[in-house]
């Protein structure tokens, strides 16, 4: 287990603008690497793994500037990485990190005293540390063809789902029957849309949802 190797795109400290924990100072760990396909994905270039692209690990320490980067990392690199932080809420991101067994490094980070949280497609098994927060954020009916796992969701502390249209809303619906009853539920409207936005409040208040604004877009942070 603790042999594990995690491509990284890169590792930086800001907050977290999503879901449940916004607001909170955190550091992302943001690994390379997925092939769900979202059409309005903000991170297409963590998608593809090109050797081409291998870098040195004092490079990611830093915002990769959506350049298409990653440098390979042990669990005990990045906990060294990590402690030259100061927040202590660590959001492991993709691509999609459930590529990883993430089980080694999360471990690690509790143990030293961090918050783990996980932001997953729900289209991998999620091998993690039982302390960790886990967000799914469900990816139906992508390019990548991959179903959302009744496993992943069963896992979920929160599901953050986007939402376009109401045909979105339907969809998620018939996944929450696999959720766990006290795991938190928040409608994030894709690409900041008014249509969609309007369509998430009224739902989040019709059935005592969350509202996820993506707080850094509007702030302009990373």
């Amino acid at each position: 287990m603790s042999d594990v190797i995690y491509r990284v795109n890169e590792v930086f400290e800001t907050i977290q603008g999503e879901g449940f924990y916004s607001g909170t100072p955190a550091v992302f760990i943001r690994m390379q690497g997925c092939d769900v396909g979202c059409p309005w994905c903000d991170t297409k270039h963590t998608w593809t793994v090109a050797l081409d692209d291998e870098r040195s690990l004092a490079e990611i320490n830093q915002p990769s500037g959506d350049r298409q980067r990653w440098a390979q990392a042990s669990a005990d690199e990045l906990l060294v990485l990590i402690q030259s932080y100061q927040a202590k809420h660590i959001v492991i991101t993709g691509g999609e990190p459930c590529w990883y067994d993430l089980k080694p490094l999360t471990a690690k980070l509790h143990d030293q005293g961090y918050m783990c949280q996980l932001e997953t497609s729900g289209t991998y098994d999620i091998q993690i540390d039982e302390r960790s927060f886990v967000t799914v954020s469900p990816k139906i009916n992508m390019r990548g063809k991959r179903d959302v796992l009744a496993s992943a969701m069963q896992r979920a502390n929160e599901v953050k789902h986007p939402v376009g249209r109401q045909s979105d809303i339907d969809a998620l619906d018939a996944l929450l029957v696999h959720c766990p009853t006290e795991a938190q539920i928040a409608l994030q409207p894709i690409s900041q849309q008014k249509r969609a936005t309007d369509l998430c409040i009224q739902t989040c208040i019709d059935r005592n949802w969350r509202l996820s604004v993506q707080l850094h877009k509007y702030i302009g942070v990373l």
